[in-house]
């Protein structure tokens, strides 16, 4: 018997395995742990039954046997094993990769080398001839005599002096040949667990045990010669009342100690069991402090709001695929229908599936939810523990779960009978992974409703063009919320032209005076503001004013941003995350005039408390939440008033509904409007539309100050009027002149080298590779050029483009082309149907 199984390796097909004799067969959605080269590993085995691959058991080429069956039922279902192989085809990946995407935390068993030094490896790393310029003389160095995994070595063989060298070590090479001289052992252990659930200690009742708990309560009845202490009395009193016995931890904090427990066992009076817990993410306070766990208390509908229901309602009947689009202005009340239609698939049998696009908005949803439908609702999204993500998983697969709300990734959800998929905020960046498989969390949940016969929802004020044109071309259903709930008028926007301010008051000026005399009143009136700069940090660029030198990051080709740290301003690369402290002088030429640019959330915040030193004021970017269960618990301080100004990234622009929200400022509209990228007009429109959206969802009007260079510009223009129409009708126009999604599909090729130069010498050989392979009508080929990011982490980039009506076509030619070149496919990247193409 042949099965195929997918392996998580970058950009490997599947793999053919035989099944020993006399073992069962195991079903698609297994794991299993297969032989690949020198190591061990977990798969998934994908299909059955399969035949030999050609050129198989002969010519040299051995089929190798299946080393273990891990699981007696499959791990992951059969509709999502097959969604991970149309992901895998889809986005060009490896199977084992987009699998991967949906397996749980701890799911993978794998072998891993480890080393120690021998008695002569000893005196070879304690000699004085050492020579630690050389890898092969380091390894040994860095080796103890105790096992030591050969990745930790490697690691720091890599980072030594506090940076990465830009070059791999041959670490495994090294150490096989310095085992061939005698020097090092090598071990080969598998690291990790099938069973990774969390279990704990019950202690109950024996029957002997009450019989002498009642001839203690009896003042006639005799124990014999058995002697039973204090503390023992004191036990067998506390667990004769709950029924199931007390958690072994809970006695101890009653002054119970686990050694009394184990004495009254050993003498037959307790038993002792391991009893599986579930790690429960809602039992943490802070988790979904945003917005409680009462019961949901039910509102009357609006008639827009019942129309659409109608509408979407009438499409879940069908229990076929249908996708629809919910286009409902900021504040229109689209979470109420997700709810109402999430009650009726419910009831029909059904199960949901609700996707948010960032971390920073689940607590709040979900809890939403959780008031509506109790425990039946689980949460998936890589803000909680490896434990909690694993218990949740685990609740899904076993149908404990009727509703999951969770991240991009929670598309793979393994939720049985699946009949509504809702896709909040459908247009946001955040959906598409930037690491391999690069899928698109939207794309692949309609892909998921077609193949289960789901009802698939998208939901946005602002939808992203590619949706909008299939609802205005007819391939999905256009639902409208033109009004607010309690039909409250849309925020107020004034623009202010920041041209006129810098002329006026000067070029530092980072709150325009229209700004601040907005939050002075709203402070004196006890209400809320949001300021909204999409850039973090105090200042985004040093540079010297003598020879013009800006200084950058070793290893990325970006200006390096500065940030307050404990004891002095610190640079720091927000993409390889690089930090040295600020110089007092020129790195270049020495001069001591070095000068600060830009500026980003920190700066505007120090801003803030300056100009209004009674406000309560606070920040939400990344350098904000690096702590768990942070980003809940600064929304849960807004939301309970405790804080007077929010000063945020992206984060704070989308999804949250705060009432006493009156005044949004937007500090640099203009910021993404520079960037090299065709979405740069469509992403600025829906930021600016979405932060405006947040003022004046209570009693009180709100008002949005919106400062830019650029007050002409299209898509500021058609934002402060909130107007998704003209700004689609003006923004499609310019991707047809250019032809750009949606009128033509994109895949974007990223090729890495150690040299600009060798980047593009490969993509260039790519790229005529391709040329050669594109038919008329099908794709044209753009490129190579240098990236815009030219290095990004020590490499080097080149990028090209396909375009064109036909993905397969491209598909196909970009795996045969990488298959003509399989030593440079690990340096290849490959997006289809790219978001950003920087």
């Amino acid at each position: 018997m042949l099965v195929s199984v997918a392996v998580p390796v970058p950009s490997l097909d599947l793999l053919t395995y035989r099944v020993p004799d006399g073992v069962s067969e195991p079903r698609p959605g297994a794991r299993v742990l297969v032989p690949l080269g020198a190591r061990r590993l977990t798969g998934v085995v994908v299909e059955t039954g399969v035949a030999a691959p050609a050129g198989a058991d002969g010519a040299g080429v051995t089929l190798k046997h299946l080393l273990d069956i891990l699981d007696d039922e499959p791990l992951l279902p059969a509709s999502i094993v097959e969604l991970g192989a149309w992901v895998a085809d889809y986005y060009a990946c490896g199977a084992g990769e987009a699998l991967s995407a949906a397996m749980p935390p701890f799911a993978w068993v794998e072998s891993e080398l480890r080393v120690r030094l021998t008695e002569a490896g000893r005196g070879r790393a304690g000699a004085a001839t050492l020579r630690p310029s050389t890898q092969r003389e380091s390894l040994l160095a860095l080796t103890e005599e105790a096992w030591t995994p050969l990745r930790s070595i490697a690691y720091r063989l890599e980072h030594a002096g506090g940076r990465k060298r830009g070059r791999t070590v041959p670490a495994r090479a090294l150490a096989r040949t310095l085992a061939a001289e005698g020097y090092l052992e090598i071990d080969d252990v598998l690291r990790g667990s099938v069973d990774r659930f969390k279990t704990t200690k019950v202690a109950e009742l024996t029957v002997a045990g009450r019989e002498v708990l009642e001839a203690l309560a009896d003042p006639a009845a005799a124990l014999g010669a058995v002697p039973v202490g204090s503390r023992q009395r004191e036990t067998l009193r506390a667990l004769a009342g709950p029924a199931g016995g007390i958690d072994v931890a809970d006695l101890r904090e009653q002054g119970i100690s686990a050694d009394v427990v184990q004495r009254l066992a050993a003498r037959g009076w307790v038993s002792i069991r391991q009893e599986r817990v579930d790690r429960d993410p809602f039992a943490r306070g802070a988790a979904l402090r945003h917005e409680g766990l009462e019961p949901r208390v039910p509102v009357t509908p609006t008639p827009e709001q019942k129309a659409a229901l109608e509408q979407l309602l009438a499409l879940a009947a069908d229990r076929r695929f249908a996708c629809a689009l919910l286009h409902g202005v900021t504040g229109s009340g689209k979470t109420e229908v997700y709810l109402r239609l999430a009650a009726a698939v419910r009831e029909a049998g059904r199960t949901v599936l609700v996707l948010v696009p960032e971390i920073g908005l689940t607590p709040a949803l979900a809890a939403v939810f959780r008031g509506a439908f109790g425990d039946r609702v689980a949460i998936q999204h890589s803000g909680l523990s490896d434990g909690e993500r694993h218990d949740q998983w685990h609740r899904i697969r076993r149908g404990d779960v009727d509703v999951v709300v969770g991240t991009r990734s929670a598309v793979f959800a393994p939720l049985a009978s699946l009949g509504l998929i809702v896709v909040d905020e459908e247009h946001d960046g955040s959906y598409k992974q930037e690491e391999s498989p690069r899928y698109h969390g939207r794309d692949v949940a309609v892909m998921r409703g077609k193949r289960e016969g789901a009802l698939v929802v998208l939901g946005s004020a602002t939808p992203s063009l590619e949706s909008y044109h299939n609802a205005t071309s007819g391939r999905y259903a256009l639902v409208t919320l033109a009004r607010r709930v309690l039909d409250r008028p849309l925020a107020c926007v004034s623009i202010v032209n920041m041209r006129d301010e810098y002329a006026d008051v000067g070029p530092d000026i980072v709150l325009s005076r229209a700004l601040q005399q907005g939050v002075e009143a709203r402070l004196a009136r006890g209400e809320q503001v949001l300021l909204l700069l999409n850039r973090r940090g105090l200042a985004t660029a040093i540079f010297c004013r003598q020879c013009g030198n800006t200084i950058e990051c070793p290893n990325c080709s970006v200006s390096l941003t500065v940030h307050t740290g404990r004891h002095a301003r610190r640079g720091r690369c927000h993409y390889c995350n690089y930090a040295a402290t600020v110089p007092a002088a020129c790195p270049q030429c020495a001069a001591p005039y070095l000068e600060q640019a830009g500026f980003g959330t920190e700066r505007v915040e120090q801003e803030v408390v300056t100009t209004f030193p009674s406000a309560r004021v606070a920040r939400l970017d990344r350098d904000t939440i690096r702590k768990r269960g942070a980003v809940g618990e600064l929304l849960a301080r807004f939301a309970a008033r405790e804080i007077d100004v929010l000063v945020g990234t992206q984060m704070i622009a989308k999804g949250h509904d705060f009432p006493r929200v009156t005044l949004v400022g937007v500090i640099s509209a203009d910021i993404g409007l520079g960037l090299a990228d065709f979405r740069a007009a469509e992403r600025t429109f829906q930021l600016l539309t979405q932060v405006v959206g947040r003022a004046g969802r209570g009693d009180e009007p709100g008002e949005a100050v919106i400062q830019t260079l650029f007050p002409e510009h299209y898509g500021i223009r058609h934002a402060c009027r909130q107007d998704y129409g003209a700004f689609f009708e003006e923004e499609l126009a310019f991707r047809r002149a250019m032809r750009y999604p949606p009128i033509v599909a994109l895949t974007n090729g990223i090729v890495r080298a150690p040299t600009l130069a060798a980047a593009m010498g490969d993509a260039g050989t790519l790229v005529q590779a391709l040329r050669e392979r594109a038919r008329e009508g099908e794709f044209v080929v753009l490129g190579p050029a240098p990236a815009p990011f030219v290095k990004l982490r020590g490499e080097h980039r080149a990028q090209f483009f396909l375009k064109g009506a036909r993905r397969p076509a491209m598909r196909d030619a970009l795996r045969a082309v990488l298959a003509a070149q399989p030593e440079m496919r690990r340096r290849v990247a490959i997006d289809v149907d790219a978001v950003t193409v920087l």
